[in-house]
């Protein structure tokens, strides 16, 4: 899952496991990347956060490249600590082959050491072939294509059970006057509106992410997340103000403001979607949707549905995303190989039949996807006109992509605190900013 760095955040760091693929015999289409069986006894290692399931499941389609190529593939999971172990292998002049990075700024960071390889020939080809332009270029660095998302999130999504709704007489809102005039019914109606885990500081980002992408505009969202903008824009306080409004709104967010900072992300989809439920609606990413069908008492596409994040003040549609891009650490021929195919339909679509999976992918059939929901929430992805990358993740670590990291103290601060003044907020947000990005 696109967000599990963010989840393990706080238990020990995931071992670093390895498993050897090897080819086996199979037809060799021509069509593939690999070109037949030319790579037969040369290993490829790949590494990336994933385990269990999704580690499964990824392996699923490197045993395909692995059959069609003759190679041997090796995956690496680095958990957490992957950064780490990109970083120790390839000062000790021995990386991985590819890698799938959720960290945009750890990918700008190993491009700038010159550790990370331009993308040329079949890879770059097949990126340009079956990627659209916004896409390309999140995997763009200096004008040079380095990465490829290969999994990615929709996280411009409003989660809610459709029995609470309809109970409330209301519709699924798509402006933010409508979100909020939806949320003070829903309240009078006995049940409460939402959700919001602030215990766990990420989910706070992606809040501010999404009305700040629709208030401050694409390109102040860019500035932003460089630094090139301060924290104390107007357009970073005014964001918060609609925040503050909302999430103080009397009877609105469960358990307050205060009691808000008490719950996990892990409750509060429990708190929504479970056997008690406690709130109506929760804002999360597309992931929401397999953690709704493990608690069993909600069937997404029928009684758990989701809408768009609304638009403010007549704001175009938008995804704010996250994801995994893999990126090439090695120049051998079957690194840029296995580059090509990972930017392939054919990839994309053994990840997506197995569900929990969305494919930037402008060629995968959305048919490939499990159900109605998943196809809704990957087409939305392949369709943006206005894409940008979740913010806290292209900044220094210290300050946006780690448990602790200053954005998440200072949302948790601002939210737990009713009385907490905007401006303020944007100030304190600045002077830790310009010590993070200092260090970066």
């Amino acid at each position: 899952m696109v967000h599990s760095r963010r989840l393990l955040a706080n238990l020990t760091a995931v071992a670093v496991a390895a498993l050897a693929l090897t080819a086996c015999n199979s037809s060799s289409p021509s069509s593939n990347p690999g070109g037949g069986k030319q790579y037969a006894g040369q290993t490829v290692e790949v590494a990336a956060t994933w385990s269990g399931n999704e580690q499964a499941n990824f392996q699923a389609v490197l045993s395909k490249f692995a059959a069609d190529t003759g190679a041997t593939v090796k995956y690496t999971s680095g958990g957490n600590d992957l950064a780490v172990l990109l970083n120790t292998r390839i000062s000790g002049g021995a990386p991985p082959d590819v890698a799938l990075i959720p960290q945009p700024g750890v990918v700008a960071q190993l491009a700038a050491k010159g550790a990370v390889k331009e993308l040329t020939g079949d890879a770059a080809t097949a990126i340009g072939k079956h990627y659209s332009s916004a896409w390309r270029g999140l995997g763009t660095i200096d004008g040079k294509l380095y990465g490829v998302y290969f999994k990615v999130a929709n996280k411009s999504v409003i989660w809610y059970r459709v029995d609470a709704l309809s109970a409330a007489g209301v519709q699924p809102p798509k402006t933010w006057e409508e979100f909020t005039a939806a949320s003070k019914t829903i309240a009078d109606s006995g049940t409460t509106p939402i959700v919001v885990p602030g215990a766990d500081g990420w989910p706070l980002t992606d809040w501010f992410e999404n009305v700040y992408l629709r208030v401050g505009g694409p390109e102040k969202y860019n500035q932003l997340a460089q630094h090139k903008l301060p924290w104390t824009d107007p357009s970073v306080v005014d964001t918060l103000k609609l925040l503050a409004d909302y999430w103080r709104t009397p009877r609105v967010v469960q358990g307050g403001p205060q009691g808000a900072v008490q719950v996990s992300f892990t409750q509060s989809v429990a708190d929504a979607f479970g056997e008690k439920p406690k709130s109506a609606m929760l804002f999360e990413g597309d992931f929401v949707a397999s953690e709704i069908t493990k608690l069993g008492k909600f069937k997404v596409g029928d009684t758990a549905k989701f809408f768009n994040w609304p638009s403010i003040r007549g704001s175009k549609p938008a995804v704010v995303t996250a994801g995994d891009q893999a990126v090439a650490l090695t120049e051998r021929p079957v690194t840029m190989a296995l580059m090509a195919y990972l930017a392939s339909p054919e990839a994309a679509k053994i990840m997506a039949a197995k569900g929990g999976f969305l494919s930037a992918n402008s060629d995968l059939d959305i048919s490939a996807y499990p159900d109605d929901t998943t196809r809704q929430l990957g087409s939305a992805l392949v369709k943006a006109e206005l894409l940008r990358f979740d913010l806290s993740d292209l900044t220094p670590q210290a300050f946006g992509g780690q448990t602790g990291a200053s954005m998440w103290k200072g949302l948790q601060e601002f939210l737990a605190n009713p009385a907490a003044d905007p401006a303020v907020t944007a100030a304190k947000l600045e002077a830790a900013a310009a010590k993070d990005y200092g260090s970066k």
